[in-house]
This record gives structure tokens, sequence and C-alpha cells, in this order.
């Protein structure tokens, strides 16, 4: 069942509220409660904060838009559903290219293709389509995109446009589609289905959509989650959805709904994204499932070419664009009390061990209040500081994670791009002595074009590391 935020602290506490991207709450079903329904979104626990109610034609657009006007966490897109899609013409085209020019309107849709029903033809489908297009490139706004049994028809109209920012909603494709939409720049909701017990592969597909693409939303009234199966969907009921979405990515429902609540912010402009502080200036320190990552710096003696940071100030939904560099007295001030957490880690945007003093002391206070202590690096940290620092890391570092990332070195240097010579033979060394000095060793490496895999994990075996992984694109942690 749904739970209720227990307490005022846990409510004034909680950071990330989710956003519902779809819903249609002019439905007359919510007639009787409408008011209610959306209070209730934000009353329970994960809540929701901005819903987007979605008109599938003029009339519904119209009563969308409405209700936007009368909720300030009501936002509006509008467009004639592929269902309607004979009822377009001139005139249609008019007045939604009007309604898409209102303040509370954020999206154009949904519209698309449905060659499931077939309440209009395929060419009155693909004429409305395209024109919905066209409104929401003269407006600027992002297009909806319903696609049901019509395989990638609609990314191909898409493509053909040259118009690239939209949603897919009510994603039911498998992996490949979500990497040939991501791969368009359009992002991916993901509905109440995904939570049915027959939805093996779509389950399968979620879990892989890159996290800078991924949406949530309920559909409402339509496709309620389990255990609500069968009854009137409602936006509250996005938290089941939300944990199932999260338990499939292995990450906690604050960081997916801080993820999907970014993304809906920077497609569909709903005001400032989450977070607070935390976005205008970069956090310092910032929570991934049950471990604290300290973000010292973004200054790194590699520029790599798969480094997420430069794509993105964001991960996990977290800013980590520092806009100065954290004392040791602020990092122990934001981490409070350790125990709270799996494990502290020093890990963010930039190399830790440039500040390996920093590292020290923070370090020390942590496991002095019986802490587990890793540290993500590039395995520069001697060459950096000019002598062996594994020493100095023995009883204050718990694990290791090192970034090996390429199985020799003329390929490390075309990868990761170091700034001083002989980086990777500094690595190697430091990796092969860091067994001596600290409990756990782990050797990773990023999945991409040029690195030989099984060459990597060969190396890493003969160093003395047992613990190798291979890490996807743009993962920090």
């Amino acid at each position: 069942m749904l739970e209720k935020s227990s307490n005022m602290s846990e409510k004034k506490t909680r950071t990330a509220l989710l956003t519902d991207t779809h819903c249609h709450l002019d439905d007359p079903r919510y007639d009787a409660d409408r008011q209610e329904v959306i209070d209730r979104a934000r009353a329970f626990s994960p809540g929701v904060g901005n819903i987007i109610t979605v008109g599938t034609g003029i009339e519904s657009s119209g009563a969308a838009l409405r209700i936007a006007h009368a909720h300030p966490s009501v936002y509006a897109a509008v467009g004639l559903h592929p269902h309607e899609a004979s009822d377009f013409d001139d005139n249609a085209f008019k007045r939604l290219l009007a309604l898409a020019s209102d303040e509370k309107t954020v999206a154009v849709g949904e519209t698309g293709l449905d060659y499931h029903y077939m309440h209009s033809t395929k060419e009155a489908q693909i004429h409305a389509f395209k024109m919905q297009v066209e409104i929401a490139r003269e407006t600027g706004l992002p297009v909806i995109v319903h696609s049901r049994d019509a395989g990638e028809e609609a990314l191909e109209i898409l493509e053909q446009s040259g118009y690239g920012s939209g949603a897919l909603h009510c994603f039911s494709g498998d992996a490949r589609t979500a990497a040939a939409a991501a791969a368009m720049g359009l992002y991916i909701s993901v509905a109440g289905s995904v939570t049915f017990k027959k939805a093996d592969a779509l389950r399968r597909a979620v879990a892989e959509i890159p996290d800078d693409y991924l949406l949530v939303e309920t559909d409402a009234p339509y496709l309620a989650p389990e255990p609500f199966r069968g009854r009137r969907n409602e936006p509250a009921y996005l938290a089941h959805t939300a944990k199932v979405i999260a338990g499939l990515r292995g990450i906690s429902v604050e960081d997916l709904a801080r993820i999907t609540t970014l993304n809906a912010s920077r497609l569909f402009g709903l005001g400032a994204a989450p977070g607070g502080d935390e976005i205008a200036g970069g956090a310092i320190v910032y929570q991934i499932r049950d471990s604290l990552y300290l973000n010292l710096t973004n200054r790194c003696s590699n520029s790599c070419s798969f480094c997420a940071r430069f794509r993105s100030d964001f991960v996990k939904g977290h800013n980590l664009r520092l806009a100065r560099e954290p004392e040791a007295g602020e990092l122990i001030e934001a981490i409070g009390d350790p125990g709270r957490y799996g494990e502290i880690v020093f890990c963010g945007y930039g190399e830790p061990l440039m500040r390996l003093d920093v590292v020290k002391e923070v370090a020390a206070r942590v496991k002095a209040r019986g802490a587990k202590v890793r540290v993500n690096t590039n395995g520069q940290g001697s060459l950096i500081n000019e002598r062996n620092i594994l020493p100095e890391l023995k009883g204050l570092v718990d694990s290791l994670s090192i970034s090996l990332d390429a199985q020799d070195e003329e390929t490390y240097i075309r990868l990761c791009k170091p700034r001083q010579p002989r980086a990777f033979e500094a690595l190697i060394d430091f990796i092969r002595q860091s067994v001596r000095y600290v409990p756990e060793v782990r050797v990773t490496v990023v999945e991409t074009d040029g690195v030989d895999v099984a060459a990597c994990r060969s190396l890493a075996l003969s160093l003395g590391v047992k613990d190798f992984r291979v890490r996807k694109m743009d993962v920090v942690g």
C-alpha cells in the first residue's frame, strides 16, 4: 500500500519529489474528486510534485489547460491523439497552435501512431502527427509521442522531421528501441505497465535506459500499477511504479525521483530543478543507495573521453559541478553521523587524491566513528603527490576502486588523455602496491570502443587484484 509521510520532520527533509509526466486529469472519472486526487499525489511517500495533464483532442486540451491554470503544480500538454486523427484539419491546427502558446502549456501531444485499434486511418494518423510536430517546432515545445503497434515508424517520422525534442509516452518497447530513441535525444517515459507480471521484456529494457533520458508517468486514469491494477489510476500511485523501476536499476526511490524530476524539468521547463542550493552550487556530498559520496574537486589529471563531466553537470540527479572546493571541516559537517551510511566514498567529478590531505583528515574522522571508507581513483595518486602515498592510506581506507580503463599504454593515452608523462606506468605500479596496504582493492574498466575487457581483466589479475568490474558509460560510483 501507499505509505503516508509519518511526521513533519520527514516532510521537511524529503528533497526529491516525483514528477508525473503524463496523466489525463480532465477525464470524467475525476469529476467528483479532482482536487483530492491532486492533493493526494503529494501527500504520500514518495510524493508527486509537478503533474502534466495531457490533452487528447481540442476540447480535452482546453480542459487540461483550465485544470493547469487552477493548480500551480499542474501543467498541460495539448494535442490530438491518433485515435482522433481523422478530425485534424486546418482549424484544428490553428486551435492547437493557440493552445500551445499558453504559458502553462509545456508540450504538444499526445500525438503519434496507434495501429492497434485503427480508429483513424494510417494516412490520417501520419498527417496529424507530422502537423503536430510542426506546432511543436513553431512553439519550441517538446512533443509527447504515443506509439502502439507501429514499430519504429514514429521514430522514423521524427527523425525525418529533424525535430528531436520530445518523449516516448508509456514506453512498451525493447532495449534496442529504447537505445535508438535515446540516441535521437528522446526521453523515455515508463508507466505502471512495468509492474505487470508478464512484462519481463519491458523490465529488462527499463533497467538499461540511460539515466539522462528516463521519465516516469501514470497515464492515469489508465494502467494502474500492481497492486491496484483494474482500478482507476491516479498520480499518487506513481510511488508503486517508481519503486519497481528503482529496484530494476539498483538505486533508491529517492535517487529515481531526483533523476527523473531533473529530466522532466529539463525537457518540459517545469521551473527549478530539484535539490535547491545543491543544484545551484554543486553538491559536496550526495547519496546514492546507502552510500554517501564526497565531491572534493572538479580537477583531474586525466581528460577521459568517456567521462560524464564533459556531457553534464549531473549524475543521478545530483549537480557535481562545484563552484569551489570544500574544506575538510565542511565535508565532516555535511556527513553528520557516518553510521547512517553503508560506506563513505571519496568520488566526485575530479580525482580525490589531488586533495590527499583532505582525504586523510576526513577519512580519519569517519573511521574513528566506525564507518567504512572507500576511495575511487584513477590510480595516479602517487604520481600526483610525487611520493608513494599508499602507506599513508593504510588504516584510513578500507577499499580502493581503481580505474584501469585500458589494456596498454597506447590505448590509455588515447582514451584517458593523461596530463602527466608515465601516467599508465604509475597507474600499474599503484595497483600492484595497493594490495599490500588496503584490504579491498577493485579494478574497473569502462566498456567503450578500443578497450579489450578480457586483456584488462588478465592484467588486473596479474597485479594481484581479485575484484575486477566493468562499468557502463557515464557512471560515477
